[in-house]
Parts: C-alpha cells; sequence; structure tokens
C-alpha cells in the first residue's frame, strides 16, 4: 500500500521529540539524571558517535539523541515480512507498510585518567544509573506514547534494548520498534510506453 511520501520522516520526528520530552520530564524527576542532549535530531543512517566531550555546544553537555530507520518493509501479516510477487495479474498488495526505527541516545562516561589508571567506582556507578534509567525511559515512551501519536493508534513492536560501548568517552542505549504505517497515499499512474 502507497505511503504519504513524508510518512516515514513524520514518525521519526515525532519519535524523537516523544523521547525528548520524557527524558526531560526524568530528569525532573530523577536526582542527577541529565535531560535530553542539546545534540538530538533524526539522521540518514547510523550516527557517527559525536557530542560526548561537551565541547561542539558550547554549552558544555554532552551526548546525542538520534533517531534513524533502519528499514522499511511491505507486511500484510504485521510484523512479518511479505513475500509475496508483486505486479501480477490480479495480486492484492500488502496492506502495510512496516518501519523499523532505530532510537540511540548516548551519554558521556568515565574513562582512564591522565595516568592511564580506570574511573573509581563511585563515578561508573553514576554513569551505570544515568544509562538504565535512559533505557527505561526510552522504553517506556515508545511503549506509552507511541500508540496515541495518531487519532486511531499505532501497532507496532517493540524490539530489546541493547548497551552500546563504552567507547571513546561514550556510552549509550539503542532501542528499535517496528511500526505499522497504514498507506493511504494515491499512487499517480502512468500508463505503459
Amino acid at each position: 500500500m502507497a505511503l504519504n511520501p513524508t510518512a516515514i520522516y513524520d514518525l521519526a520526528e515525532v519519535v524523537l521529540g516523544s523521547v525528548c520530552a520524557e527524558l526531560d520530564a526524568a530528569a525532573g524527576v530523577v536526582p542527577g539524571q541529565p535531560g535530553c542532549p542539546q545534540r538530538s535530531c533524526v539522521v540518514p543512517g547510523p550516527p557517527a558517535w559525536d557530542g560526548c566531550d561537551g565541547a561542539c555546544d558550547g554549552l558544555g553537555s554532552c551526548g546525542q539523541l538520534t533517531v534513524n530507520v533502519a528499514r522499511i518493509y511491505p507486511s500484510t501479516n504485521f510484523p512479518a515480512v511479505d513475500q509475496t510477487v508483486l505486479g501480477l495479474r490480479g495480486f492484492t498488495q500488502p496492506t502495510t507498510t512496516a518501519a523499523e526505527i532505530v532510537v540511540i541516545l548516548l551519554r558521556c562516561t568515565p574513562t582512564l585518567d591522565e595516568n592511564g589508571c580506570p574511573p573509581p567506582c563511585e563515578a561508573l556507578d553514576s554513569s551505570a544509573r544515568i544509562l538504565y534509567t535512559d533505557m527505561a525511559t526510552v522504553a517506556n515512551t515508545l511503549t506509552c506514547c507511541l500508540p496515541g501519536t495518531t487519532p486511531r493508534g499505532r501497532r507496532f513492536v517493540l524490539g530489546p534494548s541493547r548497551v552500546l560501548g563504552p567507547d571513546g568517552g561514550c556510552v549509550g542505549v539503542e532501542q528499535r520498534v517496528t511500526v505499522a504505517l497504514a498507506g493511504c497515499y494515491t499512487c499517480t499512474s502512468q500508463e505503459p510506453p
């Protein structure tokens, strides 16, 4: 089924805004929890691990929140990939387009000091608390907020959360969610030559 040309980007933008708002809300409730990073954007593919030193934004904040689309595919029985051969006379188009959305939240984490010594356990504990709070916040946001982003609700499958890093002063969480997008766009038909 054909989609509105901006349906995928619009979904990514809604996910970004919802997650950012909930990260800010968590910061107001959990002492020491940072809110949404200043660097928050929809990106065209897997993000570069930027923003973990706080040097580029002029504010000293660190980390980044990105949303990207990993893949889209036709689905008649969501979330399964439809393998029907298209273009044959009398074929039925898949009823849904599925979009796999990837949310990646990176934060600064303690690293070796100038003498090559590991960070103290207290610093690692604080980083772990922030990371695990972020993990719960991102998953909760998608579970609770995503259904209300359209008048008729959204069908989706929440994938597993996974920890990224630590690497280069960054640690983070990746959360995938596959969302059913109903098609309602009319294709412009052209006669074959």
